[in-house]
């Protein structure tokens, strides 16, 4: 990788320190112009230069550039927070991404950052820099560090800052001691919602939503930035995976399903209390007391001023549209929601960005419904309080209020899904194909049993934190995991010939929290993806296995945690995949829900789908596409040309799940046991 390149993954560095200090491992030194310098720091430029220069290994050159109209970004404060939601500050995001996208070269790109970094907001700063990375040409191979490793503030207890001080200096055998993070979460045992508190709050689900975020922004003059192939259907479906994914949780802890958040008048029940504060706006977080209502905006300082009734405007628009199945556009003109590109029109409305067909009717409801709830603790600002964590996609997901909002906002695309007529059996079989028989094997609890316990592991938040001496200092936290384990899928292919299969694996819940056996038209939308790939089936009986480590939805711990200086060979060779893109994944850990001691039952559901009717041609070479069924795959097409989702995506005709199969399908009754125990990563049983 070239200078330039690894000159950029400098600011990512003790992002709140300016550039001019020392930076990185090596301790380069940023040499700026006289004239980059803000006026704080000009009478004292060139002692600073001497000064944090003196012992540097390394000096880069920054070049003298004239700098183009910064006036919009440079309106957030310094220590403020930044989020995608408000529209104000998606409208500085956007100017600043153009800003970056437009420098000619790497010298220029490095020129406007070492500006930039000196006086602008960091949480912008370093998202707006990440979405450059990303989609600039002679960026590609630049890896761009988790934002747990960059701004750990907003994933971890303040008390975890105040212990790294005191181990900064304490070395043992060499290294610092660690820092241990206590399994308690934010609340007592008495609040129900901490039961599936280890879901909301984990570190590598919130880095998820945050990089899913980042790879698919929503404002960009470049529409190219944003108009990435089905990336409004793909916001409809991960979103739709992540409610299922929780309802799972919610049902192994005995707790019901997300109450849908549909009536914006009501008082939200469920409070919460982050206990994060921030390094950047050097204030905590603050909290929802339980009760709080939603009510109209007049925030002048973040130039918001919008009535809840808006959004139950917006809504009824988004269900007229449904039912109509048919847009309204800003020309006056109609256009159809079709089977085969609906979807994705509805995902692009829903969120709002610039490929809505008419934004100005439809309005913002997704963004805004995050930014109406993420200000109800003050709505006119009179106690001077920003946002709560359901204004930043990196902390919303901690909230319990997240997935009801969420699972009312599912609600509207299932209402546009239950319009669609339902698969016929032609469209779902795959002729000459039985699936004989699908298994789960190699879990510690025996055949079709999925073992789940608790792992401890660790994170260098060395980067993230200013206050210490340089190196590492290791966080320990604990999370939820699971045995590795092997599909087991026993195929007839009568065709006479090979063919080649697309293999869907899925997992569900059979019960409700009641206990009762859950209707098919409700577990068809609690089906988790769990895998797809592509399979060769010779003719007659073949056993086609499986690692479950291989997931076509999850990264492995390695790429979400890791620390950037341990990675293997140069960024973008074979042997070391492009984190800015191969970082949007599940993670790992949470590929299965918790389960219970005993057992809790689910259904393990296999499909084989004919590859000829699924098959997108296109060059995937050098790609990272080990999760792409929540992330698509970087400047290519989604690889699926079946609606996501597919069978499940539409209501069946059927009345149970055995009705529903067709022979290139079967299922499998399982149950995930947990076990509450603790182990260290890479002790895999």
């Amino acid at each position: 990788m070239s200078d330039a390149k690894k000159n950029l993954q400098l600011f990512f560095d003790r992002p709140t320190e300016p550039c001019f200090m020392q930076k990185g491992e090596k301790k380069a030194v940023f040499q700026l112009p006289d004239t980059y310098y803000p006026d704080k720091y000009k009478s004292a430029s060139s002692t600073l230069a001497d000064r944090f220069g003196s012992d540097a290994t390394r000096t880069i050159p920054v070049r003298n550039i004239a700098m183009p109209n910064l006036s919009l970004p440079l309106q957030l404060p310094y220590h403020d927070q930044f989020s995608l939601w408000v529209p104000r500050h998606r409208q500085m995001a956007a100017r600043l991404i153009d800003v970056f996208m437009g420098m000619r070269d790497l010298e220029d790109l490095q020129a406007v950052c070492s500006y930039c970094q000196l006086r602008m907001n960091p949480y912008l700063f370093n998202y707006c820099l990440s979405v450059a990375i990303l989609h600039r040409e002679d960026t590609k191979g630049v890896n761009i560090p988790t934002f747990a490793e960059t701004f750990p503030d907003k994933f971890m207890d303040p008390k975890v800052f105040r212990q790294a001080r005191e181990v900064s200096t304490t070395v043992t055998d060499g290294n610092r001691m660690p820092i241990v993070i206590p399994q308690n979460y934010t609340a007592s045992e008495w609040d129900l919602e901490q039961r599936v508190a280890y879901f909301r709050e984990d570190i590598g689900l919130n880095l998820h939503h945050w990089h899913w975020h980042l790879v698919y922004p929503f404002d960009a003059s470049d529409r190219a930035i944003v108009a990435k192939d089905r990336r409004g259907e793909l916001f409809y479906y991960m979103h739709q995976q992540i409610i299922a994914r929780y309802s799972a949780e919610r049902l192994c802890n005995d707790l019901g399903f997300p109450r849908r958040y549909n009536n914006f008048r009501e008082p939200i029940e469920e409070g919460y209390f982050p206990k994060l504060d921030s390094q950047v706006a050097s204030r905590a977080w603050p909290p929802r007391f339980a009760g709080s209502t939603i009510r109209d905006l007049d925030r002048p300082v973040d130039q918001i001023r919008s009535e809840v009734s808006e959004l139950e405007t917006w809504r009824d628009r988004f269900v007229e549209a449904i039912n109509t199945l048919k847009v309204k556009l800003p020309n006056g003109r109609e256009m159809a929601l079709d089977e085969a590109t609906g979807i994705d029109t509805l995902g692009n409305m829903m969120e709002s960005s610039i490929l809505s067909p008419n934004r100005q009717y439809y309005g913002d409801l997704h963004n805004m419904g995050h930014v109406f709830i993420s200000y109800s603790h003050d709505p006119d600002h009179r106690n001077l309080e920003q946002f709560g964590v359901m204004g930043d996609s990196a902390t919303a997901m901690r909230d319990p209020v997240f997935y009801r909002w969420h699972a009312y906002v599912d609600d509207l695309f299932q209402m546009y899904k239950s319009k669609l007529p339902p698969y016929t059996n032609d469209a779902l079989d795959f002729p000459g194909i039985r699936v004989m028989s699908v298994g789960i094997q190699g879990g510690a609890g025996g055949r079709n049993v999925l073992s789940t316990q608790w792992e401890q592991s660790s994170v260098d938040l060395g980067r993230g934190l200013d206050f210490t001496p340089r190196g590492s200092v290791l966080a320990r936290f604990t999370h939820l995991t699971h045995d590795n384990f092997n599909y087991v899928i026993e195929v007839n292919n009568t065709s006479g010939r090979g063919v080649m299969g697309t293999v869907r694996i899925f997992l569900a819940p059979t019960m409700d929290d009641a206990g009762n056996r859950l209707a098919f038209r409700d577990q068809r939308r609690l089906m988790i993806e769990l895998d797809k790939f592509t399979q060769t089936i010779p003719a007659g009986t073949s056993t086609i296995t499986r690692s479950s480590v291989d997931s076509s939805v999850t990264i492995p711990y390695e790429r979400t945690f890791r620390r950037q200086a341990d990675r293997p060979g140069e960024p973008g060779s074979a042997e070391a995949a492009d984190f800015d893109f191969c970082g949007c994944g599940w993670p790992h850990h949470l590929l299965v829900p918790k389960g219970t001691p005993k057992g809790f039952p689910m259904l393990l559901f296999c499909m084989i789908s004919n590859w000829n009717e699924d098959r997108v041609v296109q060059d995937t070479a050098g790609v990272c596409n080990d999760a792409a069924s929540y992330c698509g795959l970087r400047d290519r097409k989604y690889p699926d040309k079946r609606a996501m989702g597919f069978p499940f995506d539409r209501p069946a005709s059927a009345g149970d799940i055995g009705s529903f199969l067709t022979p290139n399908m079967n299922v499998q009754e399982c149950s995930i046991r947990f076990t509450n125990a603790v182990r260290q990563h890479g002790q895999q049983r």
